[in-house]
C-alpha cells in the first residue's frame, strides 16, 4: 500500500538549496530552543556529543548539503532530501550507501508538539547527532545493507531493529534512563515522556524481542528497549540479521501493547 503524507516535499534548486520561508525558519527556531535544553537533560552522553560536533544553526533550518559537509569528515556519510515517505527498499539502499534520507519539509505551527511524519526538524536534529559517531553511523548501514538482501516480506521485521534502537531506544546511564533514540531528541513530549513516565513499558533490549515487538508511528511508544551498554548495539549489527527475522517471523508478533488505529470515517 503506498504511503501518503500530509505534506509536501520541498525541491531544491540548482545548486541544492531549498528556499525555505521566514515562517518556516522561524518554526526550526522555537523548536531548536525549546528542544535544545531538554537533550542536555533527557538524551545520552553521545547524543548530546554529536550536537557539539555539529554546531547547528539556530534560527534558521540547514540545508542537506551543509550536514553533509559536517558529516563526511567524521563518518563518510551525506544527506539528501527526500519526500515525506519512502519505501522501506529505498530507504534501505540509501542507507547502505551512507546516505541519510532527510524529508525536506517542516512542520506546521498546528503540528509543532507532535508531527506523526518525519519532517526535516527530526532528520536534522534527531537523527544527525548519531551520524556523527562512526560506531552508530556503522549500524545505521548495517541495517541498509541487511534490507538490500530481504524481501518485500521481511522488510516490516528488520526495520524494528532500526525503530527500536536508532528511532526509539533508551540506554541505561549513571542509573538513570536516558533517550538514545532520534524520534525521542526531536519531540517535545515523547523525549521526557520516554525517560520518565510510570506509564512507559521498558525491556531489556533483545534482537529477537525487537523484531517481534509491533509499533504504531503515530502515537507516543508504550514499549521502548533499553540498553544497559552501548556496545550491545554494535555487536547487533555484527548478526546475521535475516536468519534473526526468519527466526523472529516463526515464532510470531507479541501482542500489541496499543489499541488499534481508528478507522477513517
Amino acid at each position: 500500500m503506498a504511503k501518503i503524507s500530509a505534506y509536501e516535499a520541498k525541491t531544491p534548486d540548482a545548486q541544492g538549496v531549498i528556499a525555505y520561508t521566514t515562517a518556516e525558519d522561524a518554526v526550526w527556531r522555537d523548536l531548536f530552543r525549546r528542544q535544545r535544553p531538554a537533550i542536555e537533560r533527557h538524551c545520552a552522553a553521545q547524543v548530546r556529543a554529536g550536537f557539539d560536533k555539529l554546531d547547528l544553526p539556530e534560527a534558521r533550518i540547514p540545508q542537506c548539503g551543509e550536514m553533509s559537509d559536517k558529516l563526511r569528515p567524521l563518518t563518510g556519510w551525506r544527506v539528501a532530501p527526500v519526500p515525506a515517505l519512502i519505501p522501506f527498499g529505498h530507504f534501505f539502499q540509501m542507507l547502505s550507501e551512507r546516505v541519510f534520507p532527510a524529508a525536506s519539509f517542516i512542520r506546521t505551527r498546528a503540528d509543532f508538539d507532535y508531527v506523526k511524519e518525519p519532517d526535516i526538524f527530526h532528520e536534522i536534529f534527531g537523527h544527525m547527532p548519531l551520524l556523527t559517531d562512526p560506531r552508530f553511523a556503522r549500524f545505521s548501514q548495517s541495517i541498509g545493507q541487511a534490507g538490500l538482501k530481504a524481501t518485500a516480506a521481511d522488510y516490516s521485521w528488520l526495520i524494528r531493529l532500526y525503530w527500536f534502537t536508532i528511532e526509539f531506544g533508551l540506554v541505561r546511564q549513571d542509573g538513570r534512563f536516558k533517550a538514545l533514540g532520534s524520534g525521542l531528541a526531536s519531540s517535545p513530549t515523547e523525549l521526557p515522556y520516554s525517560v520518565t513516565s510510570d506509564k512507559a513499558e521498558r525491556r531489556p533490549f533483545d534482537v529477537m524481542d525487537i523484531l517481534r515487538t509491533p509499533y504504531r508511528i503515530d502515537i507516543h511508544q508504550p514499549v521502548y528497549y533499553v540498553l544497559d551498554d552501548i556496545d550491545d548495539l554494535f555487536a547487533a549489527a555484527e548478526r546475521d540479521l535475516l536468519a534473526d527475522v526468519k527466526e523472529a517471523q516463526g515464532r510470531g508478533l507479541f501482542a500489541p501493547s496499543y489499541p488499534p488505529m481508528k478507522e477513517a470515517s
